[in-house]
Order: C-alpha cells, then structure tokens, then sequence
C-alpha cells in the first residue's frame, strides 16, 4: 500500500484550498442576497453568478488541496477531460440548488431541495474529480467516510444557503462564509481520509496531464475569476442604495422643473 501525503507542501495547500473555498462562498452568499432582492432578468444574472461563484469555488478548494497529494511509489496524472467534467457539473448541480432558492416559493421546502442538490454537487465534484486521477495502482474507498463526507457536504450546502436567506448583514455573510469554508474544507478531508492506494510499480508513462500542466494554471486562472468577480460585486450599488440615490434625485428634479 502507499503512503498517502494530503499536504506534501505544508500548511500551504490546506491554507489556501480553505481561503478559496471561504471567497467562493462568501461571494455566491452576496450574490443570492442581491438576487432575492432583485426581480425579472436582474435575479436570474445575480443567481447565474452566485452558482458560477460558489462552483468555482469548491472546484478550486479541491484542486489548490490535491497539488498537495502525493502517493509513495507512483506518480500521479490527471484526466484532463474528467476534470473539466466535475468543475461543470460543481457548477450545474449547486447552479440547481441556487435557483431552486432563488425562485422557491416555498422557503422551507426550496431550502431542504436546494441544500440536498447542492450538496450531492458538491459531493459529485469531489468523488469526479477523484476519478480523474491517474497512477500505477488502484485507489479504494472506505464506504462509511465516503458517506460521511457527503452528509458533511449536503449539511454545509443547506446551511449555506440558509444563510443567504436569512442574513443581510456583510458581517453576518463574512462569518458564514467562514464556516461554510470550514465546512467544504472538512467535506474534502474526510473523503480523502477515506482514500487508500494500493501500488503496481510500473515503468509505464501514465496518460494524462501533471498538477503543474493543468490543474495549477486553471486552478489560477479561476482564482482570479473569484477575486474580479468579488470587486465588482462589491463595487455593484445594492438595491437599497439604487433606491436612495433615485429618492436624492426625485427632489432635485422637482426643483428644477
């Protein structure tokens, strides 16, 4: 069996997957605050957002933590088109789980659909993303960390998206942020920790592509994607002060006329 390293660089890795994880989160939170607060075309972009945000989010958690994986006695590749497959699907299902909030009528209902969709999503991500991997060996699961892992996930996601129905306040969305980034950083852990790989030494060239070929220029390229996105929604005027700077003008244009 191989040795399993799920932080061959340090703190480094499990750091940054955790701060990753916390921006994705706390930007996909505001942009489902701004969407619940908008109506027509302006919800659908908001929640469009918050499910590109919180995909790419847990996509880059996931990754930014695997540059830190290694296993004794082989190498490891990544499927390039698998890969890719789990980041759309990350997107797609928690995108489900977003609108089914988004437009529920129902709070509780929507809430409990939307946390179970989001949930396996994430869950899906991960175990797809796993099925990517490439080495000399074959890769087992235990079945009960598996499961855990998943009710950690569809636990977090639920009150993830609780937060974003209930709380308004930046501070308020920051520290839920936070905990959902600690939620989605434990999730990944605990499926690792379910992982074992039995070695086959072979001199063979694995197919795929490196960490450093593929998943570190995209994992980057994303990260970037999440920090842009967060300026501009900060920087977007909410519709509370859209309202106060069209009551400062009614005034103004009274007088004038």
């Amino acid at each position: 069996m191989g040795h399993l390293d799920h932080a061959a660089f340090g703190w480094l890795t499990p750091v940054l997957s955790y701060v990753m994880a916390c921006i994705g989160a706390a930007l996909g939170l505001r942009c489902t605050v701004r969407a619940l607060g908008a109506t027509g075309r302006s919800r659908r972009n908001w929640l469009l957002t918050a499910a590109s945000a919180i995909g790419t989010g847990i996509w880059t958690m996931h990754f930014v933590a695997m540059l830190g994986f290694s296993v004794s006695g082989t190498e490891i590749r990544y499927n390039v088109p698998l890969t890719i497959l789990s980041l759309l699907v990350a997107m797609v299902v928690v995108g489900a789980g977003v609108f089914a909030v988004g437009y529920g009528r129902d709070r509780g209902r929507a809430l409990v659909l939307g946390g179970l969709t989001t949930g396996l999503g994430v869950a899906s991500m991960h175990y797809l993303g796993m099925a990517a991997l490439r080495l000399h060996g074959a890769v087992r699961y235990d079945p009960v960390l598996v499961g855990f892992s998943v009710v950690i996930a569809v636990v977090a996601a639920t009150a993830a998206l609780w937060a974003a129905l209930n709380i308004r306040s930046p501070v308020a969305v920051a520290v839920a942020s936070l905990v959902m980034g600690g939620a989605v950083s434990s999730m990944h852990y605990t499926g690792m920790m379910a992982v074992s790989v039995h070695v086959s030494p072979s001199g063979e060239a694995l197919p795929g592509a490196t960490a450093m070929q593929f998943i570190f220029p995209l994992a980057v390229g994303l990260g970037s994607y999440l920090f842009l996105t967060s300026a501009f929604v900060a920087l977007s005027p909410t519709a509370r002060e859209r309202e106060a700077s069209a009551s400062a003008q009614r005034p103004v244009e009274s007088v004038a006329r």
